[in-house]
């Protein structure tokens, strides 16, 4: 039994399988970067870093955006190497797959259910606050019961029903998944193009009334555990973490990339730096035009924007915009879990249901479906501080698993041809795996008890089912 929990899955083996799945390569480098940045610029600019510079961090949220980047920094370059090397959708589950063994690469496909499912959920809560802003310029009140989670963050109930328009936009954007990834790629690059340019003009129209008081102090004095001080800045980089992940779902498109081995590293580090890049004028233009703890609302941005009557005309552009922003990162999400999930069922771990390919739209439809299903009925049920947590807590463990997958391959497998290869690989990895559980370290541990949980029921379905089915287990 442990040496089938230790069994690993050759490089070409995986590369092998996955052209057997035959979907349609239609993707180049701009297609890909505009992927990656459409999952990264979402619910972490338009709701997390308000919350974060309000709980934690202050004006110093600035730095959070930094140490977070250099983490993710270390991670991309791994992912980059691998994805090159492996071009298949798997993404951390395929490479930890090759590297750690099948238990391991069952526990990290489980933690990216967080990444990609769990986050769209929670990028789909956000969405509903930007909505409601919307509506209310029209006088428009959707009843409370219908607009609110049934439950709240300590996961007692709140009175509500669900959170009807959170799952909504998921399905709608589940049929668009359905019909195709041409399809879903072109709106996503549309979506992509005018969140960019929403927050370009919102940098630019928001600096001349930031006022510098607001910056000062800084870095507030610590109140406690997370609060304030370098302790809340941490803190803070471990929420705002959630801001970044999506940059390597350019991953899960390899076997629908036109020639993956080059495209895939442009498309993962061009979206990382753009996207750091806007983060970090975003950040600084929020806390110049409102004190730092006034922005832990629903939606920050039209905080800040509505603190100046002279930019009152910005805020309509702003909640437009950031539900056309949050609308694409649900949609490259959805994109990805199901061909994660379909790597999986291709593995004999879940059942063969999930490797079912539509023959007109070349696309996993039922599995769009079932995911698609489920994120709404996340989105439905659950508040976005557990969801947002839990997801960055998902990526941070699977982030690690590659960068020290990267390590180990490159001992046990030398010769294997690496088309993009990281100089200093040894401590570009061990980098990538120390800051990612430094920002682990930072999570609650009501957090920790709710992904002890997930890691439970996961083990569950793996010895219920992946165990029994494997095909490695059973070749």
């Amino acid at each position: 039994m442990l040496k089938q929990l230790l069994a690993i899955k050759h490089p070409q083996a995986a590369q092998a399988d996955a052209d057997s799945l035959q979907l349609n390569r239609t993707l180049g480098p701009w297609g890909l970067t505009a992927l990656g940045i459409g999952a990264v610029i979402g619910g972490g600019i338009f709701v997390i870093t308000g919350q974060a510079a309000a709980e934690h961090a202050g004006p110093a949220i600035i730095l959070s955006f930094v140490l977070a980047a250099i983490c993710c920094t270390f991670c991309a370059l791994c992912y980059a190497e691998f994805a090159a090397m492996v071009p298949v959708s798997g993404s951390a589950y395929s490479y930890t797959y090759a590297t750690l063994g099948e238990l391991a690469a069952w526990f990290i496909g489980w933690m990216l259910v967080l990444e990609y499912g769990v986050s769209a959920s929670a990028v789909a809560v956000s969405w509903t606050g930007y909505f409601l802003s919307l509506l209310d310029h029209f006088g428009i009140h959707l009843p409370a019961a219908l607009v609110n989670a049934p439950l709240d963050g300590q996961l007692k109930p709140t009175g509500a029903i669900m959170n009807v328009p959170a799952a909504a936009i998921v399905l709608a954007l589940t049929w668009v998944c359905y019909v195709g990834i041409r399809e879903s790629a072109s709106a996503n690059a549309a979506m992509v193009a005018l969140k960019i340019g929403l927050i370009v003009l919102v940098i630019f129209a928001g600096w001349q009334y930031v006022n510098p008081a607001n910056w000062e102090p800084f870095i507030p004095a610590n109140q406690g555990p997370g609060k304030y001080g370098w302790d809340g800045v941490l803190r803070g980089a471990s929420m705002v973490f959630f801001a970044y992940i999506g940059f390597e779902a350019t991953s899960v498109a390899a076997q629908e990339s036109k020639n993956p081995q080059r495209d895939m590293p442009i498309g993962m580090l061009a979206s990382l730096a753009v996207c750091t890049v806007l983060y970090i004028g975003m950040a600084a233009v929020m806390t110049g035009l409102t004190p730092y703890n006034l922005l832990g609302t629903n939606e920050p941005v039209v905080t800040a924007v509505a603190s100046h009557p002279e930019l009152s005309w910005l805020r309509v552009v702003v909640e437009i915009g950031a539900l056309i922003g949050l609308s694409s990162v649900v949609l490259v999400m959805i994109i990805g879990q199901p061909r994660i999930f379909m790597i999986m069922g291709r593995d004999g771990l879940l059942p063969p249901v999930f490797t079912s390919i539509h023959p007109k739209h070349r696309t996993p439809h039922i599995n769009t479906i079932i995911t698609g299903v489920g994120i709404a009925l996340l989105a439905a049920v659950f508040p976005l501080d557990i969801l947002g947590e839990l997801t960055s807590m998902g990526t941070l463990i699977a982030f690690a698993a590659v960068c020290g997958g990267v390590w180990i391959l490159r001992r046990t497998q030398p010769n294997l041809p690496r088309p993009f290869r990281i100089k200093f690989a040894p401590l570009i990895c061990l980098a990538g795996i120390v800051s990612c559980m430094i920002l682990l370290s930072t999570m609650t541990a009501h957090n920790w008890a709710l992904m002890i949980g997930w890691t439970l029921f996961g083990l569950i379905v793996y010895f219920g089912y992946g165990y029994r089915h494997s095909r490695l287990r059973r070749s």
